[in-house]
């Protein structure tokens, strides 16, 4: 608290390892947040780590202290989660609780306004891109996530039997899969495409070499190129190399009756910008 009020901290995240039983773990965390909450008034930022296997009453509990709750689905279906966990339970450990906090925090529930997140640990298993984004979708169509996270698994750190640990995928091409995803999420939640859209080969994976939104383009001719000048907010930001702060650009200048003429027109020319010249008119 000393950090707090020398105005060093704004939010705080905590998390821990299961010491006991889950519930005595979420005990231990509810325990401080409450002491944070009730005795030390912090009124910031608080994101708890919910355990999995914990009881419904300790989520509820947490609920009522967090600003954010998380619990890691880790891993998309039991299939794969039998490969990487024997000491848990997928259903009743792992998609009970987020069922439970999606529900808690539903419009006109009492904990509405709690957001939620969850994070897989990519290549740990052998799922495939694909499987995951399909859970992606269910995930904030169904349960309503506010954030889905990744984190590529890094071969060498795990136990001998991970699926993980026998992937040919070196430790870099894992860390650009888990950028892919990224950009994955970012399109379905910020771009408002459907998780059907999200270009996946043939071996149920993406791309390493072009970003998705990219391959998608280059897939759907039809859509191109997009007029600058008439086009609405999201049929710009689905051109490549023009994100969300450049489309509002346009649209303020068109507001402004600026008619742009040229690629150049929308800031210095460079790889990003030089790669919407060919999906855009004016």
């Amino acid at each position: 608290m000393a950090y707090k009020r020398a105005g060093l901290v704004s939010g705080i995240f905590m998390s821990s390892g299961v010491l006991g039983s889950p519930d005595r773990t979420l005990e231990r965390i509810n325990t401080l947040a409450r002491i944070l909450r009730k005795k030390e008034q912090f009124r910031g930022y608080m994101h708890l780590k919910v355990i999995p296997g914990a009881s419904d009453a300790a989520i509820e509990e947490a609920l009522s202290l967090a600003t954010t709750v998380s619990i890691n689905i880790e891993i998309p279906g039991e299939k794969h989660f039998s490969k990487i966990c024997k000491s848990k339970d997928y259903s009743t450990d792992i998609i009970r609780p987020l069922k439970l906090i999606s529900k808690l925090t539903s419009r006109g529930e009492r904990f509405a306004g709690i957001k939620s997140t969850t994070q897989f640990v990519v290549g740990a298993s052998d799922e495939t891109d694909s499987e995951i984004i399909k859970y992606m979708g269910g995930l904030y169509n169904r349960l309503h996530l506010n954030r889905i996270y990744f984190s590529a698994y890094q071969r060498g750190l795990g136990a001998s039997h991970l699926p993980g640990e026998q992937s040919v995928i070196s430790n870099d091409d894992a860390l650009t899969r888990e950028h892919r995803l990224y950009q994955s999420d970012w399109l379905v939640r910020k771009y408002k495409f459907s998780t059907d859209e999200i270009p996946i080969g043939q071996d149920g994976n993406l791309r390493l070499d072009k970003d998705p939104k990219e391959v998608w383009a280059e897939q759907h001719p039809e859509m191109f190129p997009v007029n600058i000048n008439k086009a609405n907010k999201l049929e710009i930001a689905r051109v490549p190399g023009i994100g969300l702060q450049t489309a509002d650009r346009i649209l303020k200048m068109r507001k402004q009756g600026v008619k742009v003429r040229a690629v150049e027109d929308l800031g210095r020319m460079g790889k990003r910008l030089g790669k919407a010249a060919q999906f855009v008119a004016f």
